[in-house]
């Protein structure tokens, strides 16, 4: 095995959504840091069974929407 060629694997704080947090170890950040998280697991719709409208329309809608005014003139 190379030497000096794996990140440093160290421990951070995570804190959820709910404000609950728990300390884990990852390669991410520097020993110590806290990551807060925007969305996890009790928030997102797909573990959570909710759906919250986030786009009006789909992206069929917004490009009739952007285009309407183009067309084929007779």
């Amino acid at each position: 095995m190379k030497a000096d060629i794996h990140p440093e694997y160290h421990e951070i704080t995570i804190i959820m959504t709910d404000g609950t947090e728990y300390t884990t170890k990852s390669t991410w950040g520097a020993a110590g840091d806290v990551m807060r998280l925007d969305i996890d697991p009790k928030s997102h719709p797909a573990w959570t069974g909710q759906r919250r409208v986030l786009d009006q329309g789909g992206r069929v809608a917004q490009f009739n929407k952007r285009f309407a005014g183009l067309g084929i003139k007779d």
